[in-house]
């Protein structure tokens, strides 16, 4: 076979480096602080906000990875970057970057934003977390936000720093169970979806948010610097052994969430694509802010364009793949296959908002082929998200065809 870019791959791979002069590109790719226990199995690295984050593992294969996290408990080492706003003015300049309201928000919640650019293009999203009443970290996915901080701060009194912390994620059913054991003080009373408090795991300070990537039930940690991480992380591996806790890589939510309709940042949207193209208008408050892309929005287009689709007998390649009487009628953003669901599962971006759920198409995929899809929903089940809150203990043990 000639090689070409279309059946090339890129990976960053961990070789050891004892006794070799210091190499100052390095710090463009910083490994996450538990990195260590992903070297045992052959990890694969990709980029992600110029953090290294595992791409494959040899821990288990893809679908072993995905019924894990639908049945049991992972442990998974993300690229996510908190930066912290901070300052009498922090929540004067979240509120004019970010499309919804921060103002409603209390110290120990979280909440879902993304800021747009002044034509309504999207730049990325993430979980804002309200420490304090002046301190808040916004855990954003892969993107430049830092930058977009800066030049909006003029005039005002606010500190915009990498705290240099570290996010892991724990999730699945038994992942509160998990939490319960780790943590060196009993559970906070309340501690629900989107919650996030400062605890103790081994000794150490850390905070945990009831968030995550997979529409499961589910923590993410927050891990700070001058403590010690790797007590953190061992304690959590160590006691997770009688959950029989899995190390995964990013395989873990690849068709998890899609099923659940979570969008990935440069993939799902982009710069080219407006909160209600790509279905998350819900997130787009016309209140008494000023907030940047305001004007624009306001202008645009309110109907989604983006959905998901199955794909009867095969996975959809990405790309412009999607065919309606032999015209190229959509976008692949993102693909997979669900071994629940037992198809490909996809979030497409259609050109005409007028084919929504139900419309049935062509896809091109993977190997050539050209198979039958349809449009659905999102999420794909679970429409009103129960299982993340707690208020829905769905356990899957075999495909949905098989119940």
């Amino acid at each position: 076979m000639t090689l070409t870019l279309k059946n090339t791959r890129f990976v960053a791979k961990a070789i050891l480096s004892e006794g070799q002069r210091p190499r100052e590109l390095s710090r463009t790719m910083p490994p996450h602080p538990l990195s260590y226990m992903e070297l045992p199995y052959d990890p694969e690295y990709t980029l992600y906000n110029s953090r290294l984050t595992p791409e494959k593992l040899d821990t288990a294969t893809d679908d072993e990875m995905y019924w894990a996290v639908r049945t049991n408990v992972i442990f998974r080492h993300t690229g996510e970057l908190p930066i912290e706003i901070s300052g009498p003015d922090a929540e004067k300049l979240l509120n004019k970057v970010f499309t919804r309201n921060v103002s409603k928000l209390k110290p120990g919640r979280c909440s879902y934003q993304f800021a747009c650019y002044h034509d309504g293009g999207m730049i990325t999203d993430g979980v804002l977390l309200r420490l304090e009443q002046n301190k808040f970290w916004m855990a954003q996915a892969d993107g430049d936000l830092f930058s977009w901080y800066k030049a909006h701060a003029e005039d005002l009194d606010v500190k915009i720093t990498d705290p240099n912390v570290w996010i892991s994620q724990v999730q699945g059913p038994r992942s509160l169970d998990l939490l319960k054991e780790v943590i060196d003080n009993p559970l906070p009373d309340p501690f629900r979806y989107f919650d996030c408090a400062e605890m103790s795991i081994a000794n150490q300070t850390c905070w945990i948010s009831r968030s995550g990537f997979t529409n499961e039930l589910g923590w993410e940690i927050y891990l700070l610097p001058d403590t010690d991480i790797a007590a953190i992380g061992n304690h959590i591996m160590e006691v997770g052994k009688k959950f029989d806790i899995l190390l995964t890589g990013t395989p873990v939510f690849r068709a998890r969430r899609i099923e659940a309709g979570l969008l990935n940042a440069g993939s799902d949207f982009g710069e080219n694509t407006t909160p209600f193209e790509a279905g998350l208008g819900n997130f787009v408050e016309f209140d008494d802010r000023n907030f940047i892309g305001r004007k624009a929005l306001e202008a645009s287009d309110k109907k989604c364009r983006t959905w998901g689709m199955r794909v009867n007998n095969g996975v959809a390649q990405l790309g412009k793949n999607i065919l309606l009487d032999d015209k190229i009628v959509g976008h692949v953003c993102s693909s997979g296959y669900s071994p629940y669901q037992e198809c490909g599962v996809c979030i497409v971006r259609m050109d005409d908002a007028v084919n929504g759920p139900g419309t049935k198409v062509k896809v091109k995929c993977i190997d050539g082929s050209l198979q039958d899809a349809e449009l659905c929903r999102l999420p794909m089940y679970d429409e009103e998200r129960l299982i993340p809150r707690g208020k829905l203990i769905d356990i899957p043990t075999k495909p949905i065809s098989s119940k």
